[in-house]
């Protein structure tokens, strides 16, 4: 039988962990919400996608895909490039979700960005491990259905100029770009993706330059990652 007293506290506990995430979330997701109305889109649209698909960055990026018209392949591909990022840091977590329960599967379906960035911290002493790790993924896609159907509710009801909202959450990648190329010593990843996409916007024209890049980016990736690995293993047995 669950303990009221522990229940509370753990609740508080995740709710003030999640504090900075509201602040983004509330923010980036109205900014989808007006432009999903801009583009015709009324609210549910905004409810049901941010509750089914929960994908911020692919949420935008579905927008254009809904209003241009792009095939199911298309979709596909890109929803899969994407995301692949969660199949990386996904694996990070299979030991602390290992005994999760009824609760696993939701666990694994909310796992974004910022949901990952707190439960890679350890949870705080004396609170209840499985109950911290929900109430932060609850938390946190609330925060996004709220800011999202609010913002396809305002996009709807006042008339306000839209232009440049849909560069939101590029602006949001620029900045964390910048910011993690600044602390970090390896350079690598960002090179390769800043080379690769200019090289197959020239090759292959804005249009038709994203499916392109992001298969050479992860393949190039990949392959300095297997060489990393297999170095490590021959420096291990020699």
């Amino acid at each position: 039988m669950s303990n009221p007293k522990l229940t509370s506290s753990t609740f508080r506990a995740a709710f003030r962990a999640s504090l900075p995430v509201m602040a983004g979330y509330l923010i980036l997701g109205m900014a989808f919400g007006i432009l999903l109305s801009t583009k015709g889109y009324s609210w549910p649209w905004a409810l049901f996608m941010s509750i089914i698909i929960y994908a911020g960055s692919m949420q935008f990026v579905a927008v254009d895909l809904l209003s241009g018209g792009a095939s199911l392949l298309s979709a596909a591909l890109i929803t899969l490039l994407v995301n692949a990022r969660h199949l990386i840091y996904g694996f990070s977590m299979l030991a602390r979700y290992q005994n999760k329960g009824r609760e696993k599967p939701y666990l694994i379906f909310a796992l974004t960005d910022e949901t990952y960035a707190l439960l890679c911290s350890p949870v705080p002493a004396g609170l209840d491990s499985r109950k911290y790790d929900l109430y932060v993924s609850l938390l946190n896609q609330s925060y996004w259905v709220i800011g999202s159907t609010a913002g396809a509710f305002l996009g709807s009801a006042l008339p306000f100029d839209t232009t440049g909202i849909d560069f939101a959450m590029t602006a949001l990648f620029v900045v964390i770009f910048t910011e993690q190329l600044s602390e970090t010593h390896n350079r690598f990843p960002g090179l390769i993706g800043l080379s690769v996409t200019s090289l197959c916007l020239w090759a292959f024209g804005p249009q038709n330059f994203l499916i392109p890049a992001m298969i050479l980016i992860v393949a190039l990736l990949s392959l300095k990652g297997y060489k990393n690995i297999s170095g490590q293993g021959r420096w291990q047995n020699d």
